[in-house]
């Protein structure tokens, strides 16, 4: 808990200006930084937790995440998070390299 609570406060508040995507949508920039807390939670911990026999599993829409990614390229956690995910998953690596707008993205 106290790792989590560094993450949150790491910075201090108010040290820094807040960003476009921080001002209009507030919950989705709280969406996104716990999506990476917690891709890096398992990442470091145990790796059998990604397991396909893992009942606990879910599914995610890529064309949702691609195009909330492509909407947010400005957004240095959007960017860390689609470098983590294209690295260690490779579903999402094959189902962007599947696209033919891929130039959005990039």
């Amino acid at each position: 808990l106290a790792g989590l609570w560094t993450v949150f406060t790491l910075g201090g508040v108010g040290s820094k200006p807040t960003t476009q995507l921080e001002q209009c949508s507030p919950l989705a920039n709280q969406s996104l930084l716990l999506l990476l807390i917690v891709f890096f939670y398992f990442f470091i911990s145990d790796s059998t937790a990604f397991s396909s026999s893992n009942p606990h599993a879910f599914q995610i829409n890529f064309n949702s995440l691609y195009t909330a990614l492509c909407e947010q390229q400005k957004s240095d956690q959007a960017t860390l998070l689609l470098y983590m995910l294209l690295h260690q998953n490779g579903n999402v690596r094959t189902y962007v390299l599947a696209r033919t707008d891929i130039e959005n993205l990039v």
